[in-house]
């Protein structure tokens, strides 16, 4: 199904989870064609959307790209023949990575590569070995206290061999060459909240920003494996990207209904961080707010000393604090319309308040008079009179040095609410923008 124009939060959420279904069973990883058929589905939701490929062994910056790995099935099977443990149940049952293998092993033996979790019983992990050859499979504690002594026929039918590692970038030209920059990742297995919310949601703004009638920025979207995806892109772009982005964020974990989450750049003080603040607090001032000592996504690589790109993180439940985090628990149950709906509204006012923060004067020497430019209410009433002194507060400071988000934040009102009282003002002339 192909998104349509968006006419509320609710519609958009409700495609999301629709793309994401869709997208659940697909096995991905860092490479492979898991990787490609994922963003050919993006393709034809996104115009423009560009799948580009690096070669195994290519350097980039401390990195090497891996060799591709492929999967076609693999499982577990007991002596009479009976599979125990399918990649075709589930795709979190193989070690992500896992060496081809076909052999008969004793369960002595299978033990040393099982892997499963004592304190989420019917939990299947989420465990891989990009960099170190090894084989193995991932199960839930209770599937693995049923083996009994005997021998294990373990077949893993992969591929592991030099190909390419696959991304994928859509350009959405604006009126200035600045650019913001969308950043997410296309490289887990059927996880949503971890995996799928951030695709879905980036697809939705892209779409949200291509319908726009003007944009004051140029945006760039980018699709990539998590770490090395990133590092890739930064050694092809990272001077393009210094000279140019003025903000950008990192889209990860967006779609459950449990809270909202910020973590800040490097530096905590940029406008994107100051915009996804901004924003949160709008929407729940009890956002949970974390530090850069909570990094773990590909802010790492963004905000790196040298890189030190504006890049902030809005979430949902945060990758790592969730008890479905990196487990088959985090599904598609767990990941909701209404959530994706919330995550996506978060990053769009967001960047809402990065096209429209502008530096602002006042044109007149002492307070201008309102009244007679129709700008005044003429009935005095408690809510007049509040959107009076927030129309007042905010003239107030308009001295050609702070702009519309330094006053908002001044002053203790919504970016969005100034946004409204400042058409008026601007068509009447008694405001300009300060170039």
């Amino acid at each position: 199904m192909t998104l349509s124009k968006y006419l509320t939060d609710e519609h958009v959420g409700q495609q999301c989870h629709t793309l994401a279904k869709q997208l659940y069973p697909i096995c991905r990883s860092l490479t492979g064609p898991g990787v490609r058929e994922t963003l050919s589905i993006l393709a034809n939701h996104i115009d423009g959307l560009e799948i580009k490929e690096v070669p195994s062994g290519t350097t980039a910056f401390d990195w090497t790209v891996p060799d591709e790995w492929e999967i076609r099935d693999a499982y577990i099977a007991d002596e009479q023949g009976k599979k125990i443990v399918d990649f075709q149940n589930h795709n979190l049952h193989v070690l992500g990575y896992s060496e081809p293998v076909d052999k008969v092993v004793s369960l002595d033996e299978l033990e040393k590569h099982l892997y499963s979790l004592p304190d989420q019983p019917n939990a299947i992990p989420y465990i891989t070995s990009y960099y170190s050859r090894r084989w193995g499979f991932c199960l839930t504690h209770d599937q693995r206290k049923t083996l009994k002594p005997g021998n294990y026929h373990v077949v893993i039918d992969s591929t592991l061999m030099p190909g390419v590692l696959n991304y994928a970038e859509v350009i959405i030209p604006g009126e200035s060459k600045e650019e913001v920059f969308l950043s997410t990742y296309i490289c887990h297995p059927s996880m949503a909240n971890n995996e799928l919310s951030g695709p879905v949601v980036a697809t939705a703004l892209a779409r949200w920003l291509m319908s726009l009638p003007a944009r004051r920025y140029t945006y760039r979207v980018v699709f990539i494996p998590e770490t090395i995806g990133s590092i890739v892109y930064l050694s092809k772009n990272h001077q393009h990207l210094k000279a140019n982005v003025v903000a950008g964020f990192n889209i990860t974990c967006i779609g459950d209904d449990r809270c909202y989450s910020y973590l800040p750049s490097r530096n905590g003080k940029t406008l994107s961080d100051r915009a996804a603040i901004h924003a949160l607090h709008s929407i729940n001032p009890e956002f949970k707010r974390y530090t850069w000592l909570d990094r773990g996504s590909d802010e790492r690589q963004y905000c790196s000393p040298g890189i030190d790109l504006p890049v902030a993180t809005i979430m949902r439940s945060k990758y790592g604090e969730y008890p479905e985090y990196h487990t088959s628990l985090d599904d598609l149950s767990f990941v909701t319309p209404s959530g994706l709906a919330g995550g996506f509204a978060a990053i769009r006012d967001a960047i809402e308040i990065v096209e429209g923060n502008m530096t602002l004067r006042c044109t007149t020497l002492c307070e201008p008079q309102l009244g007679k430019r129709g700008l005044y209410p003429t009935i005095s009433t408690k809510d007049t009179a509040a959107q009076v002194g927030a129309m007042m507060s905010m003239i107030s400071y308009c001295d050609g040095e702070l702009s519309l988000l330094d006053i908002a934040e001044r002053i203790g009102q919504p970016f969005k609410k100034l946004q409204g009282i400042l058409g008026p003002l601007m068509e009447n002339g008694l405001l300009v923008k300060v170039d």
